[in-house]
């Protein structure tokens, strides 16, 4: 057994902090890496050491040889890849395997068995558990077509096209009967390609809204394997998931009957650390099918923890450094019911579309008992355009379902995010809706039901150093003049106006009225009378509470003025700068 000391985390964001608080736990020196737009990242502040590996979005943290370099700089024991990216990258866990470094997860050829969703499929059937019907890899050109069109004539549409190697939701295609399938192969093994760098694909039968019922495990290398029961992660859009729900609402014959088949899959794959097993569940009859592994942390692990009282990445530590499990499955007590959301700076009404490089003008969050929030973001944060648009996490959990609805309903309305749309608004009104109330939902949720989508925008409004939100009933008010039609005394009317609407500050921006969003000290003035600017250029820094924020230009022109300087106290609403606009 080696005691690990020095870990790095192969990863950004949320998950890198949520890995930085256990190791702190257990005194291990963190070290966090970081691409050149991830250098304001709330992450960093918490790590003992921050390294930056280069200049490249996303490419960066995928590159196998800089972070095995890294590693080895910093002198690490171990790497922890987190969720996504090289998390379930076999070539990964084997390159730290031959570098001599712990890799915080499964070996690389249990996860190159697992990241086969074919072969992983094989490993069900002989660990005796039922799997959707299947092909194997279908080969490329005339002869996958041809297996491909005898499956469909043997089992019939619906069908799932799905990357071999595919994950997260990612590399999938239903086919109902009227596409052209080798069109349709084609294009789903380019992406397939693009995703996984892998372009097989095969073919399963498609369940028609069932139920996603995964089962969360964990395995040591001497042989034991437990359960930390159940999660519903049907709610989902684009194949990805939105809300998670633990435990799943199952008949007690069946939940035992899932967990003996996640530990059966686990046992048979020779598998070792922190898994997922995922199934897909019909609601009428209640059988259910083995669907794939995930060799990784969840992002929903959290309801996991809320329930159990585990904190799971200390476990998979322990058992990276060759300890065996501290508890068996008898000791693990399951106590009430916990919801996760993920909170996206996406726009609901449109397509869920994101809303990177908007700025977060306001941030408060809610607290109170039964609460847990893992996310990075704060007032100034600038929503990255590379990454996903995951801004905090919100976790809730209560004795029962609906006194868990309510506090979450709650925790929703306490928050207070001014700057992109997010996806909060829908998550109020799924709280409202009569069979999600009732646990009657399938992965057909948002289709089948979308009322949910006719909730009102949120209206902010501006009150001395604060943003409040309230949700209006009545018809919206007229829309005020644009900013480039208003007059020079309009102008400097709003300028002094202490009480400003949403509207009225995107007046005040668009027409090069730079204000400070927050109360702070005048770190860097990066403009000078005269200079000429672009959206999106750095003008001033501000710090408030040992935090940095960015203000930067909303429009395209020429400084005309310049009315801070550093070592100045601003407060929320001050204006600091003045752009004459081109």
């Amino acid at each position: 057994m080696k005691k690990i000391k020095k870990v790095l985390i192969a990863n950004r964001g949320e998950i890198a902090l949520r890995i930085i608080r256990t190791l702190k736990e257990l005194d291990v020196t963190a070290i966090a890496v970081y691409e050149k737009s991830d250098s304001d990242s709330y992450y960093l502040r918490f790590a003992d050491r921050t390294v930056m590996i280069g200049n490249h979005p996303v490419k960066d943290y995928l590159d196998i040889e800089k972070i095995i370099r890294t590693a080895r700089e910093c002198d690490v024991d171990a790497i922890h890849p987190g969720y996504g990216f090289l998390s379930e990258n076999a070539g990964f866990a084997e390159a730290c395997e031959q570098a001599g470094i712990i890799f915080i997860g499964p070996p690389s050829e249990v996860m190159r068995n697992l990241g086969s969703k074919v072969t992983a499929r094989e490993i069900a059937v002989r660990a005796g558990i039922p799997v959707v019907p299947g092909t194997e890899s279908l080969p490329s050109g005339p002869e996958g077509i041809d297996m491909a069109a005898a499956f469909v004539d043997r089992h019939g549409y619906p069908v799932m096209l799905k990357a071999t190697a595919g994950g997260g939701g990612r590399g999938i295609r239903k086919l109902s009967g009227n596409e052209d399938l080798k069109d349709l192969m084609d294009r789903a093994r380019s992406e397939a390609r693009l995703a996984f760098n892998d372009d097989r694909v095969y073919i399963e039968k498609a369940i028609e809204n069932p139920r996603h019922i995964e089962i969360q495990v964990l395995a040591d290398r001497y042989g034991n394997v437990v359960h930390l029961g159940s999660r519903d992660c049907s709610i989902q859009r684009r194949h990805q998931k939105l809300l998670e729900i633990a435990p799943a609402n199952l008949p007690a014959g069946m939940a035992e009957a899932m967990h003996s088949a996640a530990v059966a899959v686990a046992r048979e794959a020779g598998y070792v650390n922190a898994g997922t097993v995922e199934f897909l569940v019909d609601p009428q009859t209640g059988e259910f099918w083995f669907l794939e592994v995930n060799t990784r942390l969840q992002v929903e692990h959290t309801v996991t923890e809320m329930i159990t009282g585990v904190d799971i990445v200390r476990h998979q530590i322990h058992i990276a450094e060759g300890r065996t499990l501290d508890f068996g499955q008898e000791q693990i007590r399951f106590n009430g019911i916990a919801i996760e959301v993920r909170v996206n700076a996406e726009d609901p009404h449109n397509n869920f579309l994101p809303e990177g490089g908007k700025h977060i003008d306001i941030y408060e969050s809610p607290g109170g008992p039964g609460i847990r929030l893992d996310g990075i973001i704060y007032r100034g944060y600038r929503i990255p355009m590379a990454y996903d648009s995951l801004l905090v996490k919100l976790i809730v959990w209560g004795y029962e379902w609906n006194q868990t609805v309510l506090r979450l309903k709650r925790a929703l309305n306490d928050f207070n995010i001014v700057g992109p749309k997010t996806t909060i608004p829908l998550y109020l009104s799924i709280c409202d809706e009569p069979h999600f109330q009732q646990r009657a939902f399938d992965t057909s949720y948002l289709e089948t039901h979308q009322e949910i989508f006719n909730y009102p925008e949120p209206v902010h409004y501006v009150i001395e150093d604060a943003v409040y939100r309230t949700q209006l009933d009545e018809p919206e008010p007229s829309p005020e003049p644009e900013a480039e039609t208003i007059g020079k005394e309009e102008l400097l009317r709003l300028m002094e106006k202490k009480h400003l609407t949403a509207h009225e500050i995107e007046i005040l921006a668009r027409a090069g009225v730079i204000r400070s969003p927050i109360k702070g000290k005048v770190t860097k003035v990066a403009a000078e009378i005269g200079d000429v600017v672009l959206v999106g250029d750095i003008l001033i820094d501000l710090e408030a509470m040992k935090m940095h924020t960015h203000i930067v230009a909303d429009v395209d022109g020429r400084v005309s003025d310049v009315l801070i300087e550093p070592g100045d106290n601003v407060d929320v609403g001050d204006t600091l700068l003045l752009i004459q606009m081109n």
